[in-house]
């Protein structure tokens, strides 16, 4: 037998050895042997039987042991592909019993834990596996990815570093380091390790990606929707990728044409067909029943969605409508705790959806029978359209999160107003528009926020400029109509905050594109990211005017700009990103300050600036204006609101389907019924292919995205399977 596994010849092999077992039944080599061979056939079950008859007539059977070990992982890892995460766990906790320092069942179980956000555990096994095989580059590399998840990011730098001491050009680490200076805001050191990650893996799509969130982070938009696309050439699929271009299209669209609408479209057609949908529901139709609302969303945080989610939560009428929230935040804060508390002592429902598989969310939606589920996220960070493309809900809204359409054809309706897409607008979308009374936000101010404090150009001697919107949205143009406003004024200052301002490389650049229009350096401050909210507020006290951005204008930054007293000139537009400084000037009464060419932008602020006295007295009373405008008059809101809810309702009742959404149903009418097939309870549902990204890979959202390395690639690297020697 051993003769003819060395000639490769296994079936005269297991032949021999079976016959030397059947002679001898305490031959326990043999049954190793034949182990040997069932295992690299991959036919495990076998090969742990094999083990088993090995063990059983020889106990302490060193070989056998390591060999049924490894086995029991790569079954482990097997089962936990096909979907049994927990048989996968026990099948890495019995291969410990036969080899308790089995570094790749630790490394298994580790990735297995994580998986189940089980992180304590996971890190627990990352530590084993390296403490019994210190070269186990991929257990530093996953630790990384928990200690950055748990903004915990010099721990997660050591081990990114730890791993490449082992594996120099191991991509993952490369690209995960990146990532991890990214965030930092140190873009040339972020730049130069997602670049080294290409290198070392040219294929390495994510890799491109991570390089389109740097060179957005960074403002350069051409540079970032090249990388997405470069990502996309590799892997079509990518949902990081696409969705990552379809929000850096938004920062340099004009509306001129229909490019931006055609690349949402097409994007949500394509996805849609990965999910199965649902096509009836068992919510009955009574036009004034009590109805369910679902909000979902991963931003239920200290997070700029999060000042506008607040009102609904808080002024609902939970006697005729049922709140549900479905929240994926990725770590909680105290505010997320507040929403939550607030919610349920309403009579509301909260679930924590982080980490479910969206189809899962999906059964989840349709069993809580929501009828109006609403989705705050639109393509930024760890959205969950995929719940959406399942159309768990008869109606279904995005509102809020993104400023544009979301090109999914299972979303009926998108939320805003007259005044930000005026009844007139040229502007497509998928979803039908609704338009909300008055305004389609309503800001909650953080009670951190502070007090007014008097406008610093009457102390000061000179007026100060300003802006604290992202850098990607501080495009050429901007930066040129800025100019001119300084140059009218050469006494005036210009402050500008965002966090890739703490890499002196992206200073220096910004500073030098300023100079080129002939701004002095001297007259400019730039400060980076500041990390408390109470400190981030205080600092509009350092400007007299904030200068909006445009296409893409300012939403949260506006808000907070006037409830600290400090106006702010916006320019109008023909989309939706242009308009929203439009429609929050327009609620506190500073309609004046609103522009529609660049001229004009100008002279209103030059306007402005040359009133001191008026500047300081509109300080003074701006916070009191915005309290007193429906812009922050939750309870009027919410009950427009939830009129809207009850029509939208009573027309689903009626029978209506929104306009677009027909027509969308009509283009795919036999695509569908070529690819229907019966669903639980008799439902129809779409046939799908799994969405889902690679395994070991997360998070499955827009933005930068680390790689963790999955236990399928490991080998086994410690035992010899061979044992020959017996022969």
């Amino acid at each position: 037998g051993v003769v003819y596994s060395e000639m490769m010849q296994y079936d005269l092999a297991l032949q021999c050895y079976e016959k030397a077992a059947l002679y001898r039944p305490m031959y326990a080599e043999a049954y190793c042997n034949m182990g040997v061979i069932y295992k690299n056939r991959g036919d495990l079950q076998a090969a742990i039987a094999c083990y088993e008859r090995c063990l059983s007539v020889s106990p302490n059977f060193e070989i056998a042991k390591n060999n049924m070990a490894i086995a029991l992982t790569d079954l482990g890892t097997k089962v936990k592909l096909e979907g049994d995460i927990h048989q996968g766990v026990a099948y890495y906790k019995k291969a410990l019993l036969y080899n308790w320092h089995y570094a790749d069942a630790m490394y298994n179980l580790g990735v297995a834990y994580g998986e189940m956000l089980k992180f304590d555990m996971a890190v627990v096994m990352y530590e084993l596996a390296l403490h019994f095989n210190p070269h186990c580059a991929e257990a530093c590399n996953n630790l990384g990815v928990i200690f950055k998840d748990r903004d915990n990011l010099d721990k997660a730098v050591e081990c990114y570093q730890m791993a490449l001491s082992i594996k120099p050009n191991f991509s993952q680490s490369l690209n995960n380091l990146g990532v991890v200076y990214t965030v930092q805001g140190k873009m040339d050191a972020a730049a130069s390790m997602i670049e080294r990650a290409i290198m070392a893996n040219p294929s390495y799509a994510e890799a491109y990606n991570n390089l389109g969130v740097l060179h957005r982070d960074a403002g350069n938009i051409s540079l970032a929707i090249e990388a997405y696309e470069h990502c996309l050439q590799i892997d079509p699929d990518s949902r990081n990728a696409g969705q990552n271009r379809l929000l850096a299209m938004n920062y340099i669209y004009e509306g001129d044409d229909d490019k931006l609408y055609s690349a949402h479209r097409d994007w949500g057609k394509r996805f849609v067909r990965l999910y199965p949908q649902y096509t009836s529901w068992v919510n009955t139709k009574e036009p004034d029943r009590r109805l369910t609302v679902g909000y979902i969303s991963p931003d239920y945080f200290t997070h700029s969605v999060s000042y506008f989610i607040e009102a609904p939560l808080v002024h609902h009428d939970y006697a005729n409508y049922k709140v549900v929230i479905y929240s994926s935040v990725v770590k909680a804060d105290a505010k997320t705790l507040r929403f939550k508390d607030v919610v349920m002592k309403k009579g509301g429902t909260w679930r924590d959806i982080f980490g479910i598989d969206e189809k899962k969310v999906a059964s989840i939606v349709r069993e809580d029978q929501v009828d109006i589920l609403v989705e705050l996220t639109g393509h930024t960070a760890n959205n969950r359209l995929g719940v959406m493309a399942c159309r768990p809900a008869p109606i279904q809204a995005t509102w809020i999160g993104y400023p544009n359409t979301t090109g999914l054809p299972s979303i009926d309706y998108r939320f805003t107003d007259a005044l930000v897409d005026p009844p007139n607008t040229k502007q497509k979308h998928v979803e039908e528009l609704v338009r909300l009374p008055g305004c389609f936000l309503c800001y909650s101010p953080s009670p951190e926020a502070g007090p007014v404090v008097q406008t610093p150009a009457a102390a000061n001697g000179f007026v100060t400029f300003g802006s604290f919107n992202n850098l990607a949205k501080i495009t050429p143009r901007v930066l040129h109509v800025w100019a001119r406003i300084l140059s009218a004024i050469p006494t005036s200052r210009l402050v500008v905050k965002c966090k890739p301002f703490c890499c002196d490389s992206v200073r220096e650049r910004f500073l030098k594109k300023l100079e080129e229009l002939g701004v002095e350096t001297i007259r400019v401050d730039l400060l980076p990211l500041i990390l408390l909210n109470r400190d981030h507020m205080q600092a509009y006290s350092l400007m007299d005017i904030s200068l909006d951005t445009f296409p893409y204008a300012g939403t949260t930054t506006t808000c907070e700009s006037l409830y600290m007293g400090v106006p702010c000139v916006t320019m109008a537009g023909q989309v939706h990103a242009y308009n929203v400084g439009v429609t929050l000037l327009h609620q506190v009464g500073l309609e004046k300050l609103i522009s529609r060419t660049e001229d004009e932008y100008v002279n209103k602020a030059l306007e402005l600036a040359l009133d001191i006295p008026g500047l300081a007295g509109l300080r003074m009373s701006l916070r009191d204006r915005m309290l007193k405008s429906l812009l922050c008059k939750g309870p009027n809101f919410v009950r427009g609101l939830e009129a809207t809810y009850r029509s939208l309702w009573h027309r689903y009742c009626e029978g209506y389907v929104p306009a677009d959404l027909r027509q969308n149903e009509t283009d795919s009418l036999e695509e569908k019924l070529a690819t229907q097939i019966s669903g639980a309870n008799g439902e129809a549902m779409t046939d799908m292919r799994n969405s889902s990204p690679p395994n070991g890979i997360y998070p499955t959202s827009p933005e930068s995205t680390p790689a963790t390395t999955e236990g399928i690639d490991v080998r086994a690297r410690v035992f010899n399977q061979s044992t020959g020697a017996f022969g």
